[in-house]
């Protein structure tokens, strides 16, 4: 009995096996057939600036980070001139009598207001790109991502499409026609997204709180478990661009990498297609498409 058993336990293991090395082959397939695309937003190796914008939003933040490089770098050298002023001015040394005031209202005055100022200054290119940020266009394609440990889940809403998206091994690389540099970042399926369309994805997690991001989109929420949370993005050139979970979600956080393709409109609905989508709910813009590819 107990041999039976074994051998039973030993055939749905290499059943599960199986049907794993199937679907990987099939996913793997289904990628093979969209068009080579470069890789566009990914680290560089010793890299310190911001990853090149591909979106309105992105661009938005670059401006503002190197708005306040120029503000902070001018108030670092003064408050440091200061300090060195002090040290050498007003040690014991050079100035044995210390002097007995308490207060200077022109300085205190000074010291509040420039500050505010610099403040307000900052705030009104800021709340543009916040406001930009958080109110949702209309969608022109809407993604469900849902975290999970350690990898992560889609849903096309509107074209029942679901599939997973794990990290790719180093030996996997090649299969799914990565190079080797790529590794921790590579997956073995991608979001795939149409160039030019506003698209929206709601972030939530199934266990633990993690943080989808892409950084050359200039985008980044929280997936916290249940509750329900968006960003937006707009892609303008077409390409692969990496990710990864930026909150710490346990032991393999390090593991849990983020890949989206972004593709021709052609190009989008050839591979919602092969991934067997309903396009009853299809949207507007995509009418005109379909039609064209059933008359083909």
């Amino acid at each position: 009995m107990r041999v039976l058993k074994a051998t039973s336990c030993l055939a749905m293991s290499a059943i599960a096996a199986g049907i794993v090395t199937l679907g990987a082959a099939s996913r793997a397939a289904a990628e093979d057939l969209l068009p080579q695309l470069p890789v566009r937003g990914a680290p560089e190796p010793g890299g310190t600036s911001l990853q090149n914008p591909v979106t309105a939003l992105h661009r938005e933040i670059v401006f503002l980070d190197d708005l306040l490089l120029w503000i902070i770098v001018p108030i670092t050298i003064f408050v440091s001139g200061l300090l060195l002023w002090v040290i050498v001015f007003h040690n014991r040394k050079a100035n044995p009598e210390p002097a007995r005031f308490t207060h200077n209202t022109p300085i205190e005055v000074a010291w509040t207001v420039v500050p505010a100022i610099i403040l307000l200054f900052i705030a009104v290119f800021t709340f543009p790109a916040l406001r930009h940020q958080q109110v949702m266009p209309e969608a022109d394609v809407t993604i469900k991502v849902t975290g999970l440990q350690w990898y992560w889940d889609y849903e096309y809403i509107d074209h029942d499409v679901q599939f997973s998206q794990f990290m790719l091994e180093r030996d996997e690389l090649e299969d799914f026609g990565y190079t080797d540099d790529l590794y921790l970042l590579a997956t073995d399926t991608s979001m795939v997204v149409p160039v030019g369309r506003d698209i929206v994805l709601q972030v939530t997690a199934g266990d633990v709180i993690h943080s989808w991001t892409i950084p050359a989109f200039g985008v980044k929420q929280d997936g916290i478990p249940g509750r329900l949370a968006e960003l937006w993005f707009n892609a303008e050139e077409e390409g692969i661009y990496f990710g990864q979970c930026s909150e710490l979600c346990g032991i393999n956080h390090a593991y849990m990498p983020i890949t989206v393709k972004v593709v021709s409109e052609e190009e989008y609905i050839a591979w919602l297609e092969r991934q067997g989508a309903d396009f009853a709910s299809a949207p507007d813009w995509m009418q005109s498409h379909i039609q064209v590819a059933s008359t083909d």
